[in-house]
């Protein structure tokens, strides 16, 4: 696949903590819980942190107590990318910034949140920068 935004590996991790690299780069998964997001709710919007692409609004924010960020839909269907991911021994949807091709997180359905999409983009917040909003 090919990206607006391409780096080589040596600079995704020169630019990358470590933590963030083995998400954004190699689909790794932060610790439940423990993200600097997952219980924030400042009001803002959440960019990628590889590229800065705006992905999820702190409208759609929800809290569905799964240990990380979540949220019933992106800003908008062309800032995600979504990859079948059959790992781990089960058929997931992987979610990724279609900007840059960095790893967010995954997508599942029917879980029977009350949300509008009945979807939750379950998120690291390592993948995350928030941007909260101006005031006044």
């Amino acid at each position: 696949m090919s990206y607006e935004i391409e780096k080589t590996e040596a600079q995704w991790r020169e630019q990358l903590t470590p933590q963030e690299y083995h998400v954004l780069r190699e689909a790794g998964t932060e610790r439940p819980f423990v993200g600097e997001y997952t219980d924030t709710k400042t009001v803002g919007v959440y960019s990628c942190r590889a590229c800065g692409s705006e992905l999820f609004s702190s409208e759609t924010k929800f809290d569905s107590h799964c240990g990380w960020p979540s949220y019933y839909a992106p800003l908008a269907e062309d800032r995600v990318e979504y990859i079948v991911d059959t790992s781990m021994g089960m058929r997931r949807v992987e979610v990724r910034c279609a900007t840059c091709g960095g790893h967010l997180g995954h997508v599942f359905e029917g879980e029977g949140y009350d949300n509008p999409t009945d979807q939750r983009y379950c998120i690291n917040s390592i993948s995350l920068t928030l941007r909260p909003a101006e005031n006044g």
